[in-house]
């Protein structure tokens, strides 16, 4: 099979992945991609390389698959980094495809424009996988690898740089019917004795990680056999909707939930890494009975011992694990559900005023709705934790905890399913560093409302400093006028300065058909009861 440009066969080979949007900036160096995606499928023009990734791979998330995001070569390629480290990190797939200078210069040293020392080398460390295409005969089989490799668990970003000028040349192509990569499965005798662990059960709960969400009926169905709680990583938020009684849900640091790890006789956990901060930096004790399920064998046992450690795809070890579970003892499923309603109310109570906006935004969001957050205060204290997540694809953070990458990432979500609703939750120090992405948003008009927690600065830093320091540095920021920045860019603006404001604004502008910005004026809203820092040790004098 022939095609006439690089453009033409990369667009053939979106439309086998099922991708029809793709992020990224136009360049000198991957114009005839630019111009193929843009007349076949839909072309979104961010303003930053790493938006283009981050909204890629948002995309992703919201549908279950896989996003794509163009760039340049060189600066263009090193902008996208951080937003690549950010899906390395969470294990998204991300197809992304960079410029490159003219085969014949490549590596040359001479200064062609854009290029830049070892740029695979950089792609390499930020990627799953990274590969030039060395001709256009091999364009299409590249291609497919990347994408196959960004499936292909643990998962992550795959970086594809391609000279220009084979860009230009008339492709080769010899698709390829995508095939599903084989899982490993655990043993029989491996099964056996951790089925016998599991059948052994009075007091069990079952930690739930971002592996977790692809089992999700099995998972639901051990929870109904069982009686077990369920407590959940950020990212297996949704795998059982959280307003099931069992779903105790991210609150493993609390005391109620420690309370329950302590006399719990059985833990299973599933496709979860334990983060440090889900952890208190791995202070957090765990039972020592321990069944651990994880598709990623490095994952098994790294955190913490597991007395089982099952290699193999969440839904079919539960599958096989489901006729070994029995009941809890008598009062274990009651106290479960009251520990899930404690540590919820306990959160509400704590977080004063913005309690009031976590609720209307619920009320106003179907039941399933993309919530994105970046990396501020509401989101770390409430939104990670108190705002109900239903269904795994409506959950999108940057599980690398890097701030700046929300909005990018809602974009792309709401762009992925632009009949539902999407809410972006983020700081204005966070929205600052991709302020360009308003522009973003106000030229594709998806059904999106970006709530800008406005507190004048870093708030999680200023609090730190403001609780360990006599002094601040470098948190309190500048700050635009919303309204008028709104207007600039042609976006509705609502402003929140009390509670009783929050129902009203919320609700107009999630049912709204397209983008609102609405800004939670936090000296005016009040306090929390108390300052929120997050689990981080600093040494004291």
């Amino acid at each position: 099979m022939r095609d006439d440009t690089g453009g033409d066969l990369l667009v053939a080979v979106l439309r086998e992945l099922g991708i029809d949007t793709v992020f990224g900036i136009v360049s000198v160096h991957n114009l005839p991609l630019v111009e193929a995606v843009d007349r076949e499928l839909r072309f979104v023009p961010v303003r930053h390389e790493a938006s283009a990734v981050n909204a890629a791979d948002a995309y992703g998330r919201a549908r279950g698959t896989i996003g794509c995001a163009l760039t340049s070569t060189g600066t263009g390629a090193g902008n996208a980094a951080g937003a690549l480290i950010e899906a390395l990190s969470s294990g998204t797939a991300v197809l992304h495809i960079t410029g490159q200078v003219e085969s014949p210069f490549l590596g040359s040293g001479r200064g062609f424009i854009h290029e830049t020392k070892d740029q695979l080398g950089m792609l390499t460390a930020v990627s799953t996988y990274a590969a030039t295409v060395p001709s256009a005969r091999d364009a299409g089989r590249i291609l497919r690898a990347a994408a196959h490799a960004a499936r292909t668990a643990p998962g992550g970003p795959a970086s594809v740089e391609w000279p220009i000028d084979l860009q230009y040349a008339t492709q080769d192509d010899a698709p390829q019917p995508y095939a599903e990569p084989p899982t490993p499965t655990p043993g029989e005798n491996e099964l056996a004795t951790a089925g016998a662990l599991l059948a052994s059960a009075r007091r069990p709960l079952i930690w739930a990680g971002g592996g977790a969400t692809r089992a999700r009926r099995h998972l639901t169905e051990l929870l109904t056999v069982t009686g077990a709680g369920l407590l959940t990583s950020n990212s297996g938020r949704g795998s059982v909707p959280e307003d099931h009684p069992q779903a105790i849900g991210n609150f493993a640091t609390t005391p109620p939930a420690r309370a329950l790890l302590a006399d719990a006789d059985v833990l299973l956990s599933i496709g979860t890494h334990f983060r440090s901060n889900e952890t208190a930096d791995y202070g957090l004790r765990l039972p020592d009975a321990h069944i651990q399920i994880d598709l990623d064998a490095a994952a098994l046992g790294r955190s913490y011992p597991a007395r089982h450690a099952l290699h193999g795809d969440a839904t079919a070890v539960l599958e096989r694990l489901l006729p070994h579970a029995r009941p809890a003892e008598p009062g274990w499923p009651e106290r479960i559900t009251a520990t899930r309603d404690e540590v919820r109310a306990t959160l509400h109570d704590t977080i004063g005023p913005q309690a009031a906006i976590c609720d209307a935004i619920r009320a106003a969001l179907p039941r399933q709705a993309v919530i994105a957050r970046d990396v501020t205060i509401p989101s770390s204290s409430w939104g990670n934790r108190l705002l109900e997540i239903y269904d795994p694809r409506d959950n999108v953070f940057p599980r690398g905890g890097g701030i700046g990458q929300g909005l990018a990432m809602g974009i792309g979500a709401a762009l992925a399913r632009p009949h539902t609703p999407t809410v972006v939750l983020a700081g204005d120090g966070g929205l600052a560093v991709h302020l360009g992405e308003l522009l973003t948003l106000a030229q594709e008009r998806p059904r999106l409302t970006l709530i800008v927690f406005n507190d004048g600065g870093y708030g999680v830093l200023r609090n730190m400093q403001d609780a360990h320091r006599d002094r601040r540095a470098g948190v309190d920021l500048a700050t635009p006028d919303f309204a008028l920045l709104a207007r600039a860019c042609g976006l509705p603006y609502r402003r929140i300065a009390a509670a009783e404001h929050a129902q009203p604004v919320i609700t107009e502008a999630v049912t709204a058909d397209g983008p609102t910005l609405v800004e939670v004026d936090l000296a005016a809203l009040g306090p929390m009861k108390n300052p929120f820092t997050p689990p981080v040790k600093i040494p004291t004098a």
